[in-house]
């Protein structure tokens, strides 16, 4: 496995690289088409470069933070859903992670789930409470090995810096394009350092380019950024059945999301591709899906029932070869190295989903409630009265029977 998992880190960095080269020439064309000369030029790849530091130092020491703030997801201790804590440290243990991803849930009927992080020692694993209320413990546990693969593999953060350099492309081209066209071009520019001689040619080809390159670079980022989306969520799958022994819980798990009718709230282009299922695909017309940073739902769940034999990842290779009628390897050759076999488990018992009973559709309100630190009162004629943190009084009366409690806070 750590054969994989440094080649996939060898893969990331060239890719990293090659973003990083299109970056830096897009800010010298920018420059020397803004300010008409190669001294331009210059200024523009140092500030192309600064920009990316930037933002690079801020995604490596702050993106999880700031990916999890955007979600609206709020750490959880295992008192508030001890089921997502056992499946996730089973997951840890099962993935050799040195250290246990932090939990999160976020407050969205919608089931989806992410994981972020800049290591494994490092990570945490933020899931909706939409997810913990419609999955029962093989389909939760499959999702959470998807994630907890995200982080194994090294995923998690070339995916957020591979983001932070898209939105550094995008940046330079939408300052550049607006500023061409509040100053209109600069035509009159050209047309007077043309009546000098050549360089006045040199400039407008330098212009021309410069337009191109503003246009086209966001573009190549982009399908450059899905295609390696793509790849990553197909190795995830793969790694998630081989940790789980058992693909239909992630197959299952990921029908119950494309069957779901809830829209994440709370989601943008940026924290979008790094969730389980991108919640924007919903959002866009079939004909885009060419364009989308995962692969086509329907077949990520055809390819992982295909896995009748085992749960290697090479019946994942051989179950996607048979799908997809074609040659083209999505696990690195050095996965395929392993032909040791593992073999398929049976779903869970089910006196365990019994003795979960309810909770496994537990109301997404209490859990949410809980999450925000309510205090919950048990009337004797059956009320059920959750008080708010911000409740200043020591005692609340029932509405139903006039009872009053005394509220005692943990």
């Amino acid at each position: 496995m750590w054969e994989l998992i440094r080649n996939n880190r060898r893969k990331s960095v060239v890719i990293f690289f090659f973003m990083g080269a299109l970056l830096l020439a897009l800010g010298w064309f920018l420059g020397a088409a803004l300010l008409h000369s190669r001294e331009g030029g210059i200024l523009g790849l140092v500030f192309a470069g600064i920009v990316w530091l930037i933002l690079t130092l801020i995604a490596y020491f702050s993106g999880d933070a700031i990916l999890l703030s955007a979600a609206s997801a709020k750490q959880v201790t295992p008192d508030v859903h001890p089921r997502l804590f056992n499946v996730v440290e089973e997951m840890k243990i099962a993935a050799g992670l040195p250290k246990m991803p932090k939990v999160y849930i976020i407050n969205d009927p919608s089931p989806n789930a992410f994981a972020a992080g800049r290591s494994p020692e490092n990570s945490s694993v933020a899931v909706t409470a939409g997810m913990l209320s419609q999955m029962n413990r093989d389909e939760l546990q499959g999702v959470v090995a998807h994630e907890v693969s995200h982080i194994l593999n090294r995923d998690v953060l070339f995916m957020t810096f591979a983001g932070v350099m898209l939105g550094c492309i995008a940046l330079l081209s939408q300052v550049f394009l607006r500023s061409m066209w509040f100053t209109g071009g600069g035509g009159g520019r050209y047309r007077s350092s043309s009546s000098r001689g050549g360089g006045g040619q040199a400039q407008l080809i330098i212009a021309v380019v410069a337009i191109a390159l503003a246009v086209l670079a966001p573009i190549m980022a982009r399908i450059f950024y899905f295609a390696i989306s793509r790849k990553r969520e197909y190795l995830a799958d793969a790694s998630a059945a081989r940790l789980t022994r058992y693909p239909e819980g992630l197959a299952s798990a990921l029908e119950k999301i494309s069957h779901s009718q809830y829209d994440m709230s709370k989601t943008d282009a940026a924290t979008a591709p790094l969730y389980i299922v991108n919640p924007l695909d919903k959002k866009s017309p079939p004909a885009f899906s060419w364009f989308s940073t995962h692969p086509p739902l329907e077949e990520r769940i055809r390819i992982l029932k295909a896995m009748t034999h085992g749960a290697s990842l090479t019946d994942y290779q051989e179950a996607y070869t048979a799908m997809k009628r074609k040659i083209d390897s999505v696990i690195p050759k050095s996965g395929l190295l392993d032909k040791a076999a593992v073999p398929l488990r049976n779903a869970f018992a089910g006196e365990e989903e019994a003795a979960a009973g309810k909770a496994k559709h537990r109301d997404m309100g209490d859990l949410m409630h809980k999450v925000n630190q309510y205090t919950f009162i048990n009337c004797p004629c059956g009320v059920r009265l959750k008080v708010p943190p911000q409740y200043r009084r020591e005692t609340v009366k029932c509405p139903r029977c006039g009872r009053m409690h005394w509220i005692i806070k943990d």
